[in-house]
């Protein structure tokens, strides 16, 4: 898949520079789509609840 990402990239660049200033928008709009989104990680496994004394 990362090839293929990079194979897209090159693309999106040469069209970026062909129609610059027309598509501007879209352009910005699908280099958001691909890249990658960042999640927080879960912690695994068991959390004890604090004592109720």
């Amino acid at each position: 898949m990362l090839a293929t990402n990079a194979e897209l990239a090159a693309k999106l660049a040469r069209l970026e520079k062909k129609y610059d200033a027309q598509f501007k928008v879209v352009f910005d709009a699908i280099r958001q789509l691909m890249a990658p989104t960042v999640r927080p990680k879960r912690q695994i496994g068991f959390v004890r609840a604090p004592d109720r004394s």
